[in-house]
């Protein structure tokens, strides 16, 4: 609708959405001292606690400019602070249409598809640093002494959870670079401190023989470098099947987190709308 639009004397016709209304009821059912909507209707509806929400917001508010309420040329108030991120909770919760939430945060589609890129944007930029951390030793320490008791010395978790893990970051909150969990993986920080020697260092003994380097679970379409520890497709002793059966089941049992994670954002699930 560009130039021949207005050359034809179409002029496109602006709703009044009544922002503020919106902006008080969602205030009112959700976040006031007795709200209408108590903190188990806010979990079961978004998948967090109202207390890890605000936490989101008031680190939006002091890091972001976007998110502060503002007044537009008008002198009318725009946007609050809570509106901007509740647009963008529900499209990543249930992978949705940017108009679904027009109705009742009374945000048009456009608007909500921006408050979700800068969303995300932001969340990456403020929350990075401390949740995509390299392990420190207590890290470590910890990880090994919980994998310890599952019979693997020395394991940190499963590979497959940490590539795709490194791929929702990248795919969703805007790092550059192909959404392959391999080429994700190759493309990480993940090995390249080990391969300098800045990682913490984990010491084992099996078999008598005491060995130095961490190592994840990993099936057959990994590469098969030092720090993977592999299932053995075709085992033939019970030694194998039995080494097997534990590998895959512990391999699996750390995956779970991934899938609960895909169960509770569906926009994780594939391609977003």
């Amino acid at each position: 609708m560009g130039e021949s639009s207005r050359k034809c004397g179409y002029k496109r016709k602006q709703k009044d959405r009544e922002r503020i209304v919106g902006a008080e009821r969602l205030y009112k059912d959700y976040f006031t001292d007795s709200p209408v909507y108590n903190e188990k209707d806010f979990r079961r509806r978004f998948l967090m606690r109202r207390s890890l929400f605000l936490r989101i917001v008031e680190a939006l508010q002091m890091n972001v400019s976007y998110f502060i309420q503002q007044r537009d040329a008008t002198g009318m108030f725009g946007l609050s602070s809570l509106q901007k991120v509740m647009a963008a909770v529900p499209l990543l919760v249930y992978d949705v249409a940017g108009d679904v939430v027009d109705e009742y945060l009374r945000i048009g589609a456009s608007t909500a598809l921006e408050c979700l890129k800068i969303f995300c944007r932001a969340v990456y930029d403020i929350f990075s640093e401390q949740y995509l951390r390299q392990l420190t030793r207590e890290d470590v320490a910890r990880l090994t002494a919980e994998n310890a008791r599952r019979g693997f010395l020395g394991m940190l978790g499963s590979i497959e959870f940490a590539s795709k893990d490194l791929w929702i970051w990248h795919t969703y909150f805007g790092v550059p670079g192909c959404n392959n969990d391999i080429n994700v993986l190759e493309g990480s920080n993940l090995f390249l401190n080990l391969a300098k020697g800045e990682v913490p260092p984990v010491r084992f003994e099996v078999n008598g023989n005491e060995y130095n380097m961490r190592y994840y679970l990993a099936d057959s379409i990994y590469p098969s470098w030092a720090s993977f520890v592999k299932t053995i497709s075709r085992p033939l002793s019970q030694k194998h099947r039995t080494f097997a059966r534990y590998q895959e089941g512990v391999r699996k049992e750390v995956e779970r987190a991934f899938d609960v994670l895909q169960a509770r954002w569906h926009i994780v699930r594939g391609p977003s709308r």
